[in-house]
């Protein structure tokens, strides 16, 4: 039996899923056991998770807005997750309506979920893809139609990167879709981080994941923004990267940095 191309025996729910953790820890209801599992972990390990997948979820709006405010029209997305409202096209809509959105994610419970939402939407696609090979991301058919990297694109790799061990050349992942990129694009990223608190108990909880949480400092994160200009204020905690209202939290408290960088050249 087959769902869009994958067989059901290959969506994995006897591991945790990043996707689905992070689906359950923002209150969604597409998860298992497994998952709420490793979120009630997560959250026991590091209390502040609650808010911090909140922030990073009003970072991703804010950066939205921003880099279509800026004249983008096609968006990348890859590490989407499940579909949570607003979603990107939803949110870049509603500054410009002709913005074309291509979702990337390893998921196939993603990519179903996905499909059923964005059925008959030609400026929106879904493709089951994996960073760790962006070639075949750049590559897949399904980004293709919708994505045209003759354009300037703005490219999200918001909470995903740090699923990506060293051994796995992060640094060269991101160079490889940024090269991919013309002038003009953007990068919108963000990244869990250990640097204010002790948070190896909480990455553990990912070691029977189908990847690993792999903090890194803002220095090492910074790195992922070679070849772009940051917009102000830099690579900067989530809450307060352009916030729209006094941010809800002091410095320090959410483990997560983020930042929005255009490709001048």
């Amino acid at each position: 039996m087959t769902e869009n191309g994958f067989r059901a025996e290959e969506i994995d729910t006897s591991r945790p899923h990043p996707a689905r953790i992070y689906d359950y820890l923002l209150g969604g209801k597409n998860n298992y056991e497994v998952d709420r599992g490793a979120g009630d972990r997560l959250a026991a390990a590091a209390p502040e998770v609650w808010s911090g997948v909140r922030a990073n979820r009003d970072f991703l709006r804010r950066a939205v807005r921003h880099v279509v405010d800026s004249g983008i029209r096609q968006i990348l997305d890859i590490g989407t997750g499940l579909p949570s409202s607003p979603n990107v096209h939803e949110i870049a809509r509603e500054v410009a309506p002709d913005v074309r959105v291509a979702y990337v994610d390893n998921d196939p419970i993603v990519n179903t979920y996905a499909n059923v939402l964005l059925r008959g939407s030609a400026a929106t696609s879904i493709a089951l893809a994996d960073l760790r090979d962006p070639r075949a991301v750049l590559d897949h058919p399904e980004v293709r139609q919708v994505i045209d990297f003759e354009q300037p694109v703005a490219l999200l790799l918001v909470a995903i990167v740090h699923f990506l061990t060293d051994a796995e050349r992060p640094e060269r992942v991101v160079a490889t879709l940024r090269d991919a990129l013309p002038a003009g694009s953007f990068l919108v990223l963000s990244h869990a981080t250990g640097d204010f608190a002790d948070r190896s108990a909480a990455s553990a909880v990912y070691n029977t994941a189908t990847a690993t949480l792999n903090l890194r400092s803002r220095d090492r994160i910074e790195r992922f923004f070679d070849g772009f200009t940051l917009v102000e204020p830099g690579v900067a905690e989530v809450p307060f990267w352009h916030p729209d209202a006094p941010p809800p939290t002091r410095p320090g408290e959410i483990g997560y940095y983020g930042g929005v960088g255009r490709k001048t050249g």
